[in-house]
């Protein structure tokens, strides 16, 4: 009885330490597979971090770049060449105002010119004539930055151009040898989209250059009671560069920068940009000459007074003539009042502009070529008239 006992509780002693290994080799994997699982994640942490250190941005590098239509324009020669013949000029005006008698005071402005011919004791600049209109004072800066005390030559109000001059004999000698004439070309030649440079006085704070091209040729932009075909430009001009130099590539005078069309909040909220206006120097070398020999061109006329009449009248369309002034060159010609204008010079009038344009481009001596069509009882007949005009 009792050893079979025995063994009995020898064989439980046996199941349980069977059971205590089990559970004890359980464990035991179980904390390996933990120790294994850290290990790992330390291992790709490891490899996450090194991965870090490692990322390199990809840069594209100039070598790898075709250089073929990347351009950068260097106007610098050019510049050098022609920058003795600009100058910076500065106008004061007297203004009389004031609601309870006269109130004066002197408004001081900026402009640009350009030296273009000289005699034995003047200096002879070329700039536009609002730069100069009605100023009290002048005075030229030249390249050297020295200025001196200059004084208007010959002016024409409808070209917008004035000839100023500085005596020779205030100019010191060292200024003298730092300055040049400048080289006029031929604005004729200018085609659209041709490099141009422009230089002036901008805003008063001294010469300074932009670049650009041609944007159109021939375009007419009116001016108080002037029309006149001028050069479109893009590149940079503002208040001060008018007067200054339009140039071609080759640095010689082309035009002279004139206006600029800029925003009117109160019309329009889009900007505008890029839209200036040079007045071709081919235009004018022969008012030039005028101007510098003391003449001022006041331009011709032809005497009359009148009103535009609409293709919705009854009467034909054109200028209808409504007074001829006495003695002027319309007076002494076969044009009576009741006419009607519908041509000059072969084109076509719609305005009074397109009048005026064609006077614009006259001198005297000149002749002109109208086309009237006047009352013959019931009907409108037509006739040519060649007008002299002095």
């Amino acid at each position: 009885m009792k050893k079979e006992e025995k063994t009995k509780i020898s064989t439980k002693y046996k199941k349980n330490n069977y059971v205590y290994v089990v559970v004890i080799c359980i464990l035991v994997l179980i904390l390996f597979g933990f120790i294994i699982g850290i290990k790992s994640n330390m291992i790709k942490n490891a490899n996450n971090a090194d991965l870090e250190e490692t990322i390199e941005l990809k840069h594209t590098t100039t070598a790898n770049v075709k250089s073929s239509g990347v351009y950068i324009t260097d106007v610098s020669d050019v510049v050098d060449e022609v920058m003795p013949s600009i100058v910076a000029i500065t106008s004061k005006t007297i203004i009389n105002s004031g609601m309870f008698g006269p109130n004066r005071y002197t408004a001081e402005g900026a402009g640009s010119g350009v030296i273009v011919a000289e005699s034995d004791s003047e200096l002879f600049i070329l700039t536009n004539y609002h730069v100069v209109e009605d100023t009290s004072e002048l005075s030229v800066t030249f390249v050297d930055t020295e200025s001196y005390d200059a004084s208007v030559k010959g002016v024409s109000k409808r070209k917008d151009i004035a000839i100023v001059s500085v005596k020779k004999k205030n100019i010191s000698s060292e200024t003298l040898k730092q300055i040049k004439i400048a080289t006029l070309g031929n604005s004729d030649e200018l085609k659209v989209g041709n490099g141009i440079i422009t230089i002036g006085n901008a805003l008063g704070y001294g010469q300074s250059v932009t670049t650009g091209i041609v944007s159109a040729i021939n375009r007419e932009v009116s001016t108080d009671e002037y029309v006149q075909s001028m050069i479109q430009i893009d590149a940079a001009i503002n208040g001060g560069n008018s007067g200054g130099a339009l140039l071609n590539s080759k640095g010689e005078v082309v035009g002279i920068n004139t206006i600029k069309y800029s925003s009117n909040s109160s019309r329009t909220t889009s900007s505008i940009e890029g839209m200036g206006f040079a007045i071709p120097i081919s235009d004018i070398e022969d008012i030039i000459k005028d101007l510098i020999n003391g003449k001022d061109d006041e331009g011709v006329s032809l005497g009359i007074e009148g009103y535009m009449n609409d293709s919705n009248s009854k009467i034909p369309e054109g200028f209808y003539v409504t007074s001829i002034i006495t003695n002027s060159n319309a007076d002494n010609s076969n044009l009576e009042i009741g006419s009607i204008i519908v041509s000059i010079d072969d084109n076509k009038v719609t305005s009074v502009d397109s009048i005026r344009k064609v006077l614009n481009n006259k001198k005297k001596g000149d002749t002109i070529k109208l086309k009237i069509k006047y009352p013959d009882k019931n009907e409108y007949k037509e006739k040519e008239i060649i007008i002299k005009l002095n």
